[in-house]
């Protein structure tokens, strides 16, 4: 078992669990028409936060089965983002997802953050709540620029 930085080779094996996992994860929690036009949207490894430094992967016997990472707001230096997490389905409930997020939080904290915020899915709220995020406000995110997906803002004092 691994947590380590990502690297820009790791797009394929990242999109392949963004496509295995997403789908049935959301399901539950949003409208089939909906995810038909999001989630070609959101299943791809983005290589700007692949080659950040600040995006991990949990890799484990040579598998990648999770993925994660934070960013400083441009805007306000002392706020972070969490960045397109994700766990493979065959790897859910061991703990990945939240060694991502304990590490993204420590290491946005020792970069001088003082809050850190993520866009979760309706269906991650828990998780997030577990994780000391607070419930902000219910908003749309525009993926592509145009198509609004449903999400719940929520932050973390550091």
């Amino acid at each position: 078992m691994n947590l380590r930085i990502a690297k820009l080779t790791d797009q394929a094996a990242l999109d392949a669990v963004f496509q295995r996992s997403y789908p049935p994860a959301l399901a539950s929690a949003y409208d089939a028409d909906l995810l038909k036009v999001a989630l070609p949207l959101m299943t791809k490894a983005q290589p700007v936060l692949l080659t950040s430094g600040t995006y991990y992967v949990w890799e484990e016997a040579g598998a990648l089965l999770g993925a994660g990472g934070w960013a400083i707001d441009r805007s306000d230096l002392k706020r972070g983002h969490i960045r397109h997490l994700v766990t493979d389905l065959s790897a859910l409930k061991q703990g990945i997802a939240r060694r991502v997020i304990e590490r993204s939080l420590c290491e946005g904290r020792m970069a001088g953050l003082v809050r850190m915020e993520c866009w979760s899915t309706r269906n991650a709220e828990g998780f997030y709540k577990r994780m000391g995020f607070e419930r902000v406000e219910q908003f749309d995110v525009l993926l592509d620029g145009h198509v609004p997906f449903p999400s719940i803002r929520m932050m973390c004092i550091l």
